[in-house]
């Protein structure tokens, strides 16, 4: 029994003993103390001094009264001299920072600042002007490299720049013998698509049936003066084939110019030799284009002649020296008489208008050919 109840008793005494240990342990702690103001506990341990007789005693803790440095203040870092700074700005030299000094590395000029400082000094190689925009723009300085002259600006008298046109700097350039290329141009109008404002394909064919004639012509500018006068694409003819000139050269349009050849050639050129046995070597026209009525007469028509559509022959020349001019010839012209004749009866089929002496007061001395289109088809030869 006594054994039984001394290990009842066991189990309370031992609860009791670990809050006794607990509060031998903790008697040397020191109270709470303020750190940073936060009221943080601080914990000071006691230190143990032995004795000379291997005995120990405790000593009184001692309590530390003294406040903790901030985390980042100076006195935290070492910093005894802090940096004091006048109104708050950090002071900045006059010259400015320069960081390749302070690395070693020499200054390096840029290239905006080179031209710059070209500029200011009227070192540039272009012409520099001041005043742009103002009433008086002046040069500064003189180029380095160019000269004004070949710059293409010349200084006058006030500092006035005046600046070539295309045909001085070309008479220019061919004078220093310098070769310049230029862009081909478009300038034929035979060699200019359509739809781009060049030469129709009838007028192109026309003139490629000229040149296999043999006809001496070349296209002119167009002539317009209003809508009863001009020639869309006339053509400026001096000679036939065989070497016949046409004195002086007309202007016309092409389709009479082929009319007009197909005729010298196919039956004027061997009239001439069946009754002289001599080839023509001359034609001297009267009047080609000229913007009139017909006859000049107040009031008439527009004359064929406004459209370039007509040629007034005055007088045919031959090889041998003999000219023949269009005109009433005597009783005992038989030659003369025949071979007008010939050609009243021959061009009326390359034209659709012939009328010469005999035919009206207005053609007594000439042969008037045109190309009038009738609706009828009709065609008016004066025989």
């Amino acid at each position: 029994m006594g054994i039984a109840f001394v290990s009842r008793l066991r189990r309370p005494l031992g609860l009791l003993l670990v809050p006794a240990m607990l509060a031998a342990c903790s008697g040397g702690m020191s109270p709470p103390d303020d750190i940073d103001g936060l009221g943080v506990g601080a914990v000071t341990p006691a230190v143990g001094v032995g004795g000379a007789g291997g005995g120990s005693e405790m000593a009184a803790p001692a309590r530390q009264n003294r406040r903790l440095p901030m985390i980042d203040s100076d006195e935290a870092m070492g910093v005894t001299a802090p940096v004091q700074a006048s109104s708050g700005v950090l002071a900045i030299p006059d010259g400015g920072v320069n960081m390749d000094d302070g690395l070693g590395v020499g200054r390096v000029q840029g290239l905006a600042e080179a031209q710059a400082g070209e500029i200011a000094e009227g070192n540039a190689t272009q012409v520099v002007v001041d005043g742009i925009g103002t009433d008086m723009p002046q040069q500064l300085g003189q180029p380095g490299a160019i000269p004004m002259s070949d710059a293409g600006a010349e200084a006058e008298g006030g500092g006035y720049l005046r600046v070539p046109d295309k045909a001085t700097t070309r008479r220019r350039q061919a004078g220093d013998g310098e070769q310049v290329a230029f862009l081909p141009r478009m300038s034929d109008p035979t060699q200019m698509p359509e739809a781009m404002g060049g030469m129709p394909a009838s007028e192109r064919a026309c003139r490629q049936r000229l040149q296999k004639l043999g006809v001496k012509f070349r296209d002119v500018p167009r002539i317009s003066r209003g809508r009863s006068c001009g020639i869309e694409w006339p053509v400026e003819l001096s000679g036939l084939s065989g070497g016949i000139q046409i004195k002086p050269a007309a202007q016309v349009n092409c389709q009479i110019t082929e009319a007009f050849a197909r005729w010298v050639k196919q039956e004027l050129v061997p009239s001439t030799r069946m009754r002289y046995l001599s080839g023509v070597s001359a034609i001297h026209q009267m009047s080609s284009y000229s913007c009139r009525t017909m006859n000049s007469q107040r009031g008439a028509a527009m004359s064929e002649h406004a459209k370039g559509n007509a040629i007034d022959v005055g007088k045919i020349v031959l090889t041998s020296g003999k000219a023949i001019a269009i005109e009433r010839k005597g009783f005992f012209a038989f030659r003369e008489k025949g071979l007008l004749k010939s050609v009243r009866g021959d061009s009326c089929k390359y034209f659709s208008t012939v009328l010469g002496p005999g035919s009206d007061r207005f053609h007594k001395d000439h042969f008037h050919f045109d190309l009038r289109a009738r609706k009828s088809g009709y065609r008016h030869c004066s025989l």
